[in-house]
């Protein structure tokens, strides 16, 4: 007899288990905008990460060893974070984006330059960063609110090819929202 209300039992939790995760499903469809959100991320990882190492083969100068291995740095980081995406992705019920076309079409990275300076590829790099770091905080519906300092960034200006300071509107930067140059 116990041995039945042992096997009941867990075929009780096993059905419930099942419901939730029907009901998880049913409300996590393709165009959610957590699912949509967690697929971009899953797509960004591995762009950057072909970037990152973009960037580590073509690394050449008097800063070749310490931006060589930064990049692999990067590059090791970005990619243990693809399955933990790609993992909550499948928590919720969809498959995550795997093909290269439609990582592609799903990602907000663009694939990096050919033919960029050092300089380049640093300022792609630290923009994709910035990028990224902007469009989890709002894809987690976290608002921020002004702060009372910001901590200037400094960018080249496209237009000019000159350095001018500006407020960064990334959250490692405790900046203002505003994300135009100043």
């Amino acid at each position: 007899m116990a041995d039945i209300t042992g096997s009941s039992a867990t075929v009780q939790k096993r059905d419930q288990a099942e419901r939730l995760a029907e009901e998880i499903s049913s409300e996590n469809v393709p165009t959610n905008a957590v699912v949509q959100n967690l697929q971009r991320q899953v797509a960004n990882a591995f762009i950057l990460y072909t970037n990152y190492k973009h960037y580590h083969w073509q690394t050449y100068g008097p800063l070749f060893r310490d931006l060589h291995l930064l990049f692999d740095e990067f590059a090791d980081a970005v990619l243990a974070t693809v399955d933990d995406f790609a993992e909550r992705v499948r928590m919720i019920g969809q498959d995550p984006v795997s093909r290269p076309q439609e990582i592609l079409t799903t990602a907000s990275v663009n694939v990096a330059g050919h033919g960029q300076t050092m300089r380049q590829m640093i300022e792609e790099a630290d923009a994709n960063l910035h990028d990224r770091l902007e469009e989890v905080t709002t894809g987690a519906g976290r608002r921020r609110s002004a702060p009372t300092t910001s901590r200037p960034c400094t960018r080249r200006s496209s237009a000019a090819g000159t350095e001018r300071p500006w407020t960064c509107p990334s959250p490692c930067c405790n900046a203002s929202s505003s994300s135009e140059p100043g």
